[in-house]
């Protein structure tokens, strides 16, 4: 897999264990129920809280479950919900901030302040603690809730990104051949703004999967017995100092899984930014 990389990300190791780490998890959740070693929620009280062994390599949790098989099918949950959070924030971030950056005028401004200055007014995660607390707790309901609170930091992206480019030559030669607004913003466009959305999008899976974790620990997010590495935690918690392997092994999750969409992110920065590259000699 190695040689199959752009020369300039092989200059960068972190890089290199993002990607690793990244296809890691992809392949845990892809195949999870084939990789696990037994079902997450098969309860086994003779071995409850059992330390790592043969059988059971990251021990067991206070009903007798698989820790690794928990752990494996909570990375199919938090990359299956981290995506679709992105998906979701991304997508109405392009909506309303390129109507925002195209328009301009009165437009831009109605946007720019009754939306997105009031979402950010409000703290993400809280407002996405009232959301599920309202709706109650469950996977589409968690979407929603960390997405209406993500969704702002990609419009104010999109609408700088865009006020940059519309006056740019090749948008009046496209406007002054009766090229629509539609066709102008999705083929000239978001084709030249794609860059920083991109790393945006890596950097926010980081920030999806730490606050799925948040909520879940919280017992707010998708109910039991679905393995999840927040309410893993959570569970956890009573036995921090008998049995420290129920908090290790998914706070490690969590932790690698933050970090290789933040070493991503870094390095899809710096490859797709040329003043970067070539102040980095990539």
């Amino acid at each position: 897999m190695y040689r199959f990389l752009p020369a300039q990300l092989r200059k960068q190791p972190l890089a290199l264990v993002g990607i690793l780490l990244l296809a890691t998890f992809a392949i845990l959740a892809l195949f999870a129920p084939l990789l696990a070693p037994d079902n997450p929620a098969t309860i086994d009280l003779t071995h409850r809280l059992s330390p790592p062994t043969a059988a059971h390599w990251f021990g067991t949790d206070e009903l007798g479950r698989d820790i690794l098989s928990r752990v494996i099918f909570g990375a199919r949950l938090s990359l299956s919900i981290s995506v679709s959070v992105v998906a979701c924030s991304l997508s109405l971030g392009i909506v309303f901030g390129g109507i925002a950056g195209y328009y301009g005028g009165a437009i831009d401004t109605a946007i720019n302040t009754f939306a997105m200055n009031a979402f950010m007014a409000m703290p993400g995660i809280l407002l996405a603690i009232a959301f599920v607390a309202f709706l109650g707790p469950g996977m589409l309901n968690l979407i929603l809730a960390l997405s209406i609170g993500g969704w702002v930091g990609y419009a104010r992206l999109v609408r700088a990104q865009v006020l940059a480019v519309r006056e740019r030559e090749f948008v009046e030669s496209a406007r002054a051949l009766g090229a629509s607004n539609l066709r102008i913003f999705v083929r000239h466009i978001l084709p030249n703004i794609i860059q920083p959305l991109i790393v945006q999008s890596a950097i926010g899976m980081a920030g999806a999967v730490l606050a799925e974790a948040t909520l879940s620990f919280l017992g707010l997010g998708v109910p039991p017995p679905t393995a999840s590495w927040g309410s893993m935690l959570d569970e956890a918690r009573s036995h921090l100092f008998d049995a420290p392997h129920l908090v290790l092994f998914p706070a490690l999750a969590v932790m690698l899984c933050v970090l290789c969409f933040n070493f991503l992110g870094d390095a899809l920065r710096d490859y797709l930014d040329p003043r970067t590259r070539l102040s980095v000699g990539l």
